[in-house]
Formats: C-alpha cells, structure tokens, sequence
C-alpha cells in the first residue's frame, strides 16, 4: 500500500527558529484552571491568555499528561491561547471509578467543556494518542466546536479499522491493547514504569509525580471501553462503517519508528475530510512525535496554522 503524503511548503518546514523555553521557566508562566464537565473536573493548564487569540486545546494519550505538550505550547502561545488538558484519569482531573464513565461520549463531553471554560464556543484541537481518537470524534460530533484539527500518530477511525482488519503486522501490534482490557491489567502498572519512555531524567521526575496522582485504573478503561476486542474487530471493522465526514482543515503527523501504529493507516484520510488534509511523516520519530521531533512538530503546527 503506498502511502500518499501532502506536504507543507518546503521553506515553512526548513525555517530558522529560536531555542525552545526551559521547562521550570514554562511551568512557573502557566496558568491552571478546571473545567466541570457534568460533574467530572478536568484540569488545564493555560499559556498566553487573550481573549483576542484563537483557542487551541491540547489532548494528550497514554501514558501521558498535559506536560507532553511543554514545547508546543511554548511556541505557539505567542499567536494562540493555548491550553493543555488533563484527560479524566489524569494528574489533576478526577477519575470516576467505573469503566462507563470513560466511554468516548464523556472524553468528547470534557474537551467541549475544557472550551466552554474559556469562554469560546470553537477551538483549533491537537491531540496525540487518545487525546487524538477523542479529537477525531469531536470534529465529527460536534463540527461547529473545531476550527482546525491537528492529529499526532492514531489514524481516522475508518484507517485504523481498515489496518485491523486487513493489515495482520498492525493486528499483532495491537495486541497490547487487547492485553490492556483485562480487568486486573492496571495492577502491573507503576508510575516509574508509566514514565520510563521519556529521556529526561528532569522531565521523567515530573511524571512519576504525575502518574501518582493518577488511577491506573482509570488508564485501561480508555482501552475496555472504545478499543475494539478481536471479535468485535473481526464482526464490524470500522473501515466497514460511515463516519461523519470531518468539515474543517486537518493536519496529520506520525512518527515512522511508531511502532504502536503503523504509517499506513492514514492512507485515504482524505477521503473522510471536506477540507483541505495535509500529512506530514517524520522519518526518525517514534510513537511520541511531539517529543521526538519536537521543535520540528512545533513550527510545522504553527506555520500550517498561519496558511
């Protein structure tokens, strides 16, 4: 299958800019805020705050929380009010104990109300991981909330079926998520284990102390709740199914090394989208692309913003 790539402008992609704002630096500019979310608080925080700058709402994964999006935020708060959420489960957010409370409705419900809370009907979504499933389905569901929708690594749902279905090294890949919807599988997490994927021995301190504040319980009903089992998988692949077709420009961008996800899955996304759908691969990125290739991911988010 090959895969077919739209690419910014290459003088966008190449262009000079500056160092990226040291970490302690960032966390004493930002503000914190929560949003209630019929009943459920979901924490934020908040960078560059001005009632006259468009809204972008960052949605993080697994195993992650608000910080991943340090970098970004940095750049983009000088043109953009930007604001990084805690998903439910999450460091600061509330976890609801039981596995309904964390179907893909009420993560939809949370970035609706997260945007609610900053007195704005619309934002510009950027989501990573699950923080990107949940974005995917916002544009769909709620089309009039999303100005622009910018995915990092999980492709459309259609793509992704598609892959499960057809593609038997992306089925064996997602086997651990399979193994994630056992109902005891949050008993072997830790929070130093959560953390050990980032480099940072500075950083990596911050998510333990995240992740210890979070429900690991909370982590694997993301996974019970909206991951397809085999069967189901093999009953109804998504590709089989009709989506909503997404109404606002997307920006696509995956890491090559992904080894969760693979690149082929978001082969035909622009079919699923009446707007202008812009792909970007990064060759030695893995899963956590806006870590990897972080100041890369940075600009190219900010310049496609700007087109």
């Amino acid at each position: 299958m090959i895969l077919r790539t739209c690419l910014l402008p290459l003088a966008l992609l190449c262009c000079v800019t500056p160092a990226l704002a040291d970490d302690d630096d960032l966390m004493d500019r930002v503000e914190h805020g929560y949003a209630d979310s019929d009943g459920v608080k979901i924490h934020y925080a908040r960078l560059g705050a001005d009632d006259s700058k468009e809204l972008v709402v960052m949605i993080h994964g697994y195993p992650d929380y608000w910080y991943t999006w340090r970098d970004q935020m940095d750049v983009l708060a000088h043109d953009y009010t930007v604001v990084a959420m805690d998903q439910r489960g999450y460091n600061r957010s509330d976890a609801p104990v039981g596995v309904d409370h964390y179907s893909m409705g009420h993560l939809v419900r949370d970035v609706l109300a997260v945007i609610r809370d900053n007195g704005r009907e619309r934002a510009i979504l950027v989501g990573h991981d699950w923080g990107a499933a949940v974005a995917w389905q916002v544009a769909m569901s709620a089309p009039q909330s999303v100005a622009r929708l910018v995915i990092l690594s999980v492709p459309h749902p259609a793509g992704f079926g598609r892959e499960l279905a057809n593609n038997e090294s992306q089925n064996a890949d997602s086997q651990y998520a399979r193994d994630f919807q056992a109902p005891d599988s949050h008993l072997a997490l830790t929070a130093t284990g959560l953390a050990g994927w980032v480099p940072s021995a500075d950083v990596r301190a911050k998510y333990v102390e995240a992740f210890e504040r979070s429900s690991f319980d909370a982590m694997m009903n993301y996974y019970r709740k909206n991951f397809p089992s085999q069967a189901s998988a093999n009953a109804q692949p998504a590709a089989k199914r009709t989506f909503p077709r997404i109404q606002c420009p997307v920006l696509v961008l995956h890491g090559l090394q992904d080894r969760a996800l693979h690149a082929s899955g978001h082969n035909d996304t622009w079919e699923q989208v009446d707007a202008e759908t812009t792909l970007v691969m990064f060759p030695q990125a893995g899963h956590f692309v806006q870590s990897d290739a972080s100041e890369r991911v940075s600009y190219t988010i900010l310049n496609w913003l700007s087109l």
